[in-house]
């Protein structure tokens, strides 16, 4: 097995992967200090296809898991499938639910899916023209891939107005800002619903809920998630059900009459708003920490499930779940999601291991091998299992507080929705 990726995501994939035993060699393209340990990291550049291709045939792989979105949208699944190898992923064409999110809404709204209200624009001018005379709040999006950072809720015109100019006049985003997306904003409770889905049977993943905004209080710039829970109470039950009918079962069949036949993981980004799931977006991959705080939950063969739902057998698959609860804590680097330094030193891991989970992310082993270095903005995944989320919150704070790399910084206060719902 080919795990592509390098964060908390893939290290976490790996270690449920890991556990199946149909898992012979494991390899991480290109992985990173904690991946190490459990398979081989690989230096291939995971968004050139053919690459990747050339070590798959030259090191026998049978099965590719393609963690992050860029891969996806740039064809990887599709080279592969030249080769006759099996992947676990969408086609280039269907990974335009995550690589334009203008082509997400418009097939959104041509089936009928709840989602908010929305104008393209193609232009600054014509952005600014509009942002003059409508309400506030709104939303402005990058239309392309942004690291989940290309998204704006704006509470005035001077703050829509940096927003735009941010996207399309200094192109902080590069070609993915060429066109942006304005919304209406929704207030509610945002959750995060993950489906394993061969274009016909729909298996959903364990409800979680991530925290976008780098600060407490969902204060602060959008990062890539700094924690997540599962499972979400939000999500539970009728609304979980309303979720998959209103949501993805229409846009499974909507595909799938145009021709299209999705295979892999669909995440919905949702708000739940007076018990009404509306799409906040698509992400055509596993969430990232969502899954982190989804798969140690899982007591199923993951690897098998991922193998059925490529091969289009997906229904022969039912999930079980372990009753506990699973909080997970991501500690960044300070400045993140702004600039941040590299190379600190991480200590503690392993007494923090005694009583919890961590799924490395921007880890590397210096060149001897003897210490573990901070190599990106979100640097650890710091999980607990517990029978309640309150006890699954104690155990993982408790659990940091034994980690230490110079100017650490995350969240206090992920799961405190869910706690105050209860």
């Amino acid at each position: 097995v080919l795990i592509i990726g390098s964060g908390g995501r893939e290290h976490c994939l790996g270690w449920k992967i890991k556990q199946s035993p149909q898992c012979g060699r494991l390899y991480f393209a290109p992985g990173n200090g904690g991946t190490s340990f459990l398979g081989e990291n690989v230096d291939i550049n995971i968004k050139e296809p053919k690459a990747v291709a050339n070590f798959v045939l030259n090191n026998h792989i049978d099965f590719v898991v393609i963690g992050p979105e860029a891969p996806l949208v740039g064809g990887l699944v599709d080279e592969l499938s030249k080769e006759d190898v099996l992947a676990f992923g969408p086609s280039r064409e269907l990974a335009r639910l995550e690589g334009s999110k203008i082509y997400a809404k418009e097939l959104m709204q041509s089936l009928g899916i709840p989602t908010a209200a929305f104008k393209v624009f193609n232009s600054s001018v014509s952005a600014l023209k509009y942002l003059r005379q409508r309400k506030y709040p709104a939303v402005i999006k990058a239309d392309g891939l942004a690291a989940g950072k290309g998204v704006f809720v704006v509470d005035n015109y001077q703050a829509a107005e940096e927003a735009v100019e941010e996207i399309m006049v200094k192109k902080k985003f590069g070609s993915a800002g060429e066109r942006i997306l304005i919304e209406d904003f929704f207030a509610g409770e945002e959750a995060s619903l993950l489906v394993l889905t061969d274009g016909e049977t729909i298996v959903p993943l364990a409800s979680s809920q991530d925290h976008k905004r780098a600060y407490e209080g969902d204060r602060g710039p959008n990062t890539g998630g700094m924690g997540a829970y599962s499972p979400a109470p939000v999500l539970e039950g009728e609304i979980m059900q309303r979720a998959q009918d209103m949501i993805f079962k229409p846009l499974i069949e909507g595909l799938r009459k145009k021709g299209a036949i999705y295979r892999g993981l669909l995440y919905g980004g949702l708000m739940i708003k007076e018990g009404i799931p509306y799409v906040l977006e698509f992400n055509v991959r596993f969430g990232d920490p969502e899954t982190q705080a989804v798969l140690p939950r899982l007591k199923s063969d993951l690897l098998e499930a991922l193998v059925k739902t490529a091969q289009g057998h997906l229904s022969e698959v039912s999930l079980e779940w372990d009753r506990k609860a699973c909080v997970c804590v991501v500690l960044a680097s300070g400045g993140y999601p702004g600039n941040y330094e590299r190379g600190k030193e991480i200590r503690g891991i392993e007494a923090a291991e005694e009583d919890a989970f961590v799924f490395h992310a921007g880890t590397k082993l210096d060149e001897e091998r003897s210490r573990l270095l901070s190599n990106g903005g979100r640097v650890l995944n710091v999980c607990a299992l517990a029978e309640s989320l309150a006890e699954a919150k104690q155990k993982a704070y408790h659990a940091i507080e034994k980690i230490h790399f110079e100017n650490m910084f995350f969240r206090r206060d992920i799961a405190d929705k869910a706690l105050k719902r209860s």
